[in-house]
């Protein structure tokens, strides 16, 4: 059991990031010193956001650049800190020419000069690591082969490569780099616990936050998928309480391991009847689900998708176990109605996506 000093400084990496963000709130919010890392905190459009948060919260926030490629770069912000929770990892969907220098190799190496300065701190007792589901599972056909047909946190990848899923790849890759630098301590300093949340959803604390899940709304809010979407499923959930999972797995003591994040499992035209329902025909949000022939021939000209991807995941169900998460951090999830209306609301209020009239709201 690990217990960490909770007067004492926190490191969170990629502070202004999507889910970073929250856990920067939060934790000001709760009274702590935060250490938070970005690329550049005189970029005042990245970091305003939590300068804002701090001025208003009985916690102190002290900003340090860092880059993940950068040797030690991280041990100026990690003095005195007993927990550090390292979000910080290349978010690039599509665009790249070399999937292994845009993606995986930032990812690892990334990974590896944090912890190289958390072995070398001296304080560090914790880190918490935000992974993925990506770290678990890569295709949903790939649970054909899980026994019991439910992925726990006993699972890993093994499916995504360079070359077929590279983000996925990106993220176990990640992973497994963490738990063999924790593995390979003599004596053990420090321990690890892992965060692994399905599709993150909810409102963002910044207009400038990368996600793929705003793009899947941002998508669905200009009638992009208007004609039908794909018959595939994927997990949802809030980033709050991903944001709260981060907390409660720094400062409970017993916290240990991987941890699944999942509200609910959904299939898009789910997600779509769910925004219908609030926002009614003012959006051209899908109505059907397209034959998975037709997504097969079709989906790859008009989005970042393979068709090898489209033949393992459209059609295939997913399931996946929670109950970790619940029972050791505690963790009550919000409903993704809740999640999915508000995280659309905001992207309405921000101008970025139109009503059927032209209107910018309802």
């Amino acid at each position: 059991m690990t217990v960490i000093n909770p007067k004492l400084p926190v490191l969170v990496t990629g502070a202004s990031g999507y889910i970073a963000s929250w856990i920067v709130k939060y934790l000001l919010e709760e009274g702590h010193t935060v250490h938070a890392t970005v690329r550049d905190p005189a970029r005042k459009e990245s970091v305003a956001h939590l300068e804002a948060i701090a001025a208003k919260a009985p916690g102190m926030l002290k900003l340090f650049q860092a880059d993940l490629l950068d040797q030690g770069c991280f041990d100026a912000a990690m003095l005195g800190c007993e927990l550090v929770i390292h979000t910080a990892s290349p978010f690039v969907l599509s665009g790249y020419t070399d999937a292994n220098e845009a993606l995986v190799r930032p990812a690892v190496e990334g990974t590896r000069n944090v912890l190289d300065s958390v072995s070398r701190s001296g304080s560090v007792k914790r880190v918490v690591l935000t992974s993925s589901i990506a770290a678990i599972c890569g295709d949903n056909a790939d649970l054909a082969t899980v026994p019991g047909g439910v992925y726990t946190e006993e699972h890993w990848n093994t499916s995504s490569s360079v070359d077929h899923n590279p983000y996925q790849y990106s993220k176990v890759a990640a992973e497994r780099e963490a738990w063999r630098l924790h593995d390979a301590q003599k004596p053990r300093r420090w321990d690890l616990v892992v965060i692994n949340p399905v599709m993150v959803y909810g409102p963002s604390l910044t207009k400038s936050s990368a996600s793929g899940s705003i793009d899947t709304l941002l998508q669905m809010g200009r009638g992009k998928m208007r004609t039908g979407v794909p018959s595939l499923e994927y997990g949802f959930v809030d980033v709050r309480d991903v944001a709260r999972a981060h907390l409660r797995a720094g400062f409970i003591p017993a916290a240990q391991g991987r941890h699944i994040l999942s509200s609910r499992v959904l299939g898009m035209i789910g997600m779509a009847q769910i925004l219908r329902q609030r926002f009614g025909n003012s959006y051209r949000f899908p109505r059907t689900t397209v034959p998975k022939p037709v997504a097969w021939l079709f989906g790859p000209l008009s989005s970042d998708v393979t068709r090898k991807f489209l033949a393992r995941n459209v059609g295939w169900p997913l399931r996946i176990d929670n109950s970790k998460s619940r029972t050791a951090l505690d963790i009550q999830y919000r409903p993704v109605e809740e999640t999915l209306i508000e995280h659309f609301q905001q992207v309405v209020d921000d101008g970025l996506v139109r009503r059927r009239d032209g209107k910018v709201s309802p």
